[in-house]
């Protein structure tokens, strides 16, 4: 009976594994690409157990169990320390140029308000962007952050994508856009910086593909895909951040880095995995910071909980255009490109099924 159980758990990892390739939107497909970590472990338990499985079922374990390792290795590698890093570090100095975020999503139901409040007076952030912050969470926030923090874009939402950006620095020409869906917003927004120069900002949080959100992860994926397209069509200096309802190695964000251009300041460095604050074996990178290749990175950390189902993270990243020929920037193919576009199109045209 072990020897069939064993052997029969390497063959559904790999079965898992398989299935997060197919390039459909299902939502079942692609939750498969969110524990490739926990998968991996998994496969190498089926591994190291294989002495305890009995012939000829031992070799049938011990196939499935490393191909699906090297498989998720492959994938999950570019997150760790063992990889080169994308994005260069910065030099001491230039704190003009310097942008500090706090991205963190609050989870609606949560108040405890004022764990929150307390990070952001500890770190002292230049722009603070919270998600699912809904009318409570703006009073909240508003009482604690106008006075240090008073250029603000506030959408408050009962629905879970509620969003707010509360800035020290001035915000040029700031939009409230509806991208794919009439219910989730997006903030896109210039920043000028201490130094003079302006930068761009743009804020989303779309659907996650979810039995209780939505069956397919296309309108995920057009938001992303739309954003990426428009960075692509202006390359200056740009952040995107927020929480992607995406891991970091999936096949929609590597395709977003691609179409845009944008770096990940993880890569080489970590996951730093924000989900799900309560369930350290179950945690993934959903919340992200990306940027163009005009910025090098001072500093990027995970922050304690507050009572909220995601870690806020905090990233410092300094303008930099005279070292952006030091980043090598993901290029996507004219067949990407196209791709995208259709992806784009179908998200826009199509409504979600309840």
């Amino acid at each position: 009976m072990l020897s069939i159980l064993i052997t029969l758990l390497a063959v559904l990892l790999l079965a898992a594994t398989l299935v997060a390739h197919l390039p459909m939107h299902w939502w079942g497909i692609r939750s498969c690409e969110f524990p490739r970590l926990q998968i991996a472990a998994l496969a190498l338990l089926c591994l190291v157990a294989t002495p305890l499985v009995e012939p000829p079922w031992h070799w049938l374990a011990m196939v499935c169990g490393l191909v699906t390792l090297v498989i998720q290795v492959v994938h999950i590698l570019p997150w760790t320390r063992l990889w080169p890093i994308q994005v260069q570090p910065a030099q001491p100095g230039h704190e003009d140029r310097c942008l500090r975020l706090l991205v963190a999503n609050v989870l609606t139901p949560n108040r405890q308000a004022e764990g929150l409040v307390a990070m952001i007076h500890q770190y002292q952030p230049d722009v603070v962007l919270t998600l699912e912050s809904d009318a409570w969470w703006e009073q909240q926030l508003d009482e604690a952050l106008a006075e240090d923090w008073p250029h603000a874009v506030r959408i408050p939402q009962d629905n879970l994508y509620g969003m707010h950006l509360y800035s020290r620095l001035p915000l040029l020409s700031p939009r409230v856009e509806r991208l794919i869906q009439e219910d989730i917003p997006s903030i896109s927004t210039g920043i000028q910086l201490r130094c003079g120069d302006s930068i761009h900002l743009h804020a989303v949080h779309p659907r996650p593909p979810a039995p209780s959100e939505s069956k397919e992860s296309l309108w995920r994926d057009a938001e992303l895909l739309l954003v990426g397209k428009r960075i692509h069509a202006d390359p200056g200096p740009t952040l995107v951040a927020g929480d992607l309802n995406d891991v970091a190695w999936s096949r929609t964000t590597r395709s977003f880095c691609r179409v845009s251009g944008m770096l990940d300041p993880r890569r080489g460095r970590g996951m730093f995995s924000t989900f799900h604050a309560s369930y350290p074996v179950l945690r993934w990178p959903l919340d992200h910071v990306f940027s163009s290749e005009h910025f090098t990175l001072s500093a990027m950390q995970r922050l304690p909980g507050f009572g909220s189902d995601h870690f806020p993270i905090l990233t410092t990243l300094c303008y930099r255009p005279s070292r952006a020929d030091e980043h090598d920037n993901p290029q996507a193919d004219s067949q990407e490109h196209q791709e995208a576009r259709d992806t784009i199109r179908e998200g826009q045209l199509r409504e979600q099924e309840d």
